[in-house]
């Protein structure tokens, strides 16, 4: 069996759930807004992100404190984000900031490790994400958020001079290019280590 301290209900209706479905259904809007030519909807755009990446934080401390864990739950936070940094990512790869391979590496992953879990869970074997994981995605929404809001800036400012700046640092800057090929590995890293937990959880049989 799960740790007690993961399974509590199985009540689909409850607060992080409904967080969690509203950052989902929020990530495709966010990119719609931030591709538009109109100003307002861009700053939109940034205050959607914001507040759908509050939602991750929340409905975790809400879980946690008010022990409002669930089956589906524990399958549908780490999917938000996975949704939401995902359209996130694409945006960048539309705008011409990212490779594509950097986008599918990370897709992939997010895809593959969101059905094996549903997979697993399917068969009783639940797998409390990871510190490494989440820490992945924390660095994933920091990344994203400081890019978009550096990219809503050059839209703003009138000076040519720090605008062509920015872009030089966003799209041809080996520095962004590092960040981005370390998202991108953590990325990869963090999908190579659910095999490794999952073969811990099965050999000691906690599930």
């Amino acid at each position: 069996m799960p740790p007690e301290e993961l399974i509590v209900k199985d009540n689909i209706l409850t607060i992080p759930n409904v967080l969690s479905v509203l950052r989902i259904i929020l990530s495709p809007i966010f990119v719609y807004l931030f591709l538009s030519v109109n100003i307002n909807y861009k700053v939109i755009s940034l205050i959607i992100f914001f507040f759908a990446v509050l939602t991750d934080w929340y409905d975790g401390w809400y879980a946690r404190k008010y022990k409002s864990i669930s089956k589906l739950g524990i399958f549908l936070d780490p999917l938000a984000d996975k949704v939401l940094t995902t359209f996130a990512f694409l945006l960048f790869f539309a705008i011409g900031m990212m490779p594509l391979w950097m986008v599918l590496i990370i897709a992939l992953r997010d895809i593959i490790i969101t059905f094996l879990r549903s997979y697993d869970e399917y068969k009783g074997l639940i797998i409390k994400t990871s510190n490494i994981s989440k820490i992945k995605t924390f660095i994933q929404m920091v990344y994203i958020f400081f890019v978009l809001a550096l990219l809503l800036y050059s839209f703003e400012i009138s000076d040519s001079v720090l605008k062509l700046k920015i872009d030089e640092f966003l799209f041809r800057s080996v520095f962004n290019y590092i960040l981005m090929l370390l998202v991108t590995l953590l990325t990869l890293y963090t999908g190579i280590s659910y095999f490794i937990e999952k073969k811990y959880y099965v050999k000691n049989e906690i599930y």
